[in-house]
């Protein structure tokens, strides 16, 4: 089964044409190292939470949308080398392509496929 990489970001919504063109840049980059899909989802029904929710997980701030986006993979250890391609790829460095959100407030991390239906 796939392997996947999932991430939620909190994005300055003036940001959006910026965030698409920089994830549209980096898939490219992800495909050509392995990936086998590049998922990108912009906000649109996203509740506020009591105790826990995306926007409270990224500490979302007025002015901001949350994004929630996966990678799939082959498989987990095509994904170890696809990412550590794609991390050295100078397509994706700071200086050339920075980032349109605050990168500190992301989530992320690696899921073993347990269904595919």
């Amino acid at each position: 089964m796939t392997y996947v990489d999932g991430f939620v970001a909190a994005v300055p919504r003036e940001n959006r044409e910026a965030y698409i063109r920089h994830a549209e840049a980096a898939a490219a980059v992800f495909k050509e190292h392995g990936a086998l899909k590049v998922v990108e989802c912009w906000e649109d029904d996203v509740p506020e939470g009591k105790i826990t929710s995306f926007p409270m997980a990224v500490k979302r701030e007025p002015g901001e949308a949350v994004v929630f986006a996966w990678i799939a993979w082959p498989s987990r250890e095509v994904r170890d080398r696809g990412m550590k391609a794609a991390m050295e790829d100078p397509r994706l460095s700071p200086d050339r392509a920075p980032m349109p959100f605050d990168g500190k407030r992301m989530i992320y991390g690696g899921f073993a496929t347990v269904l595919e239906a």
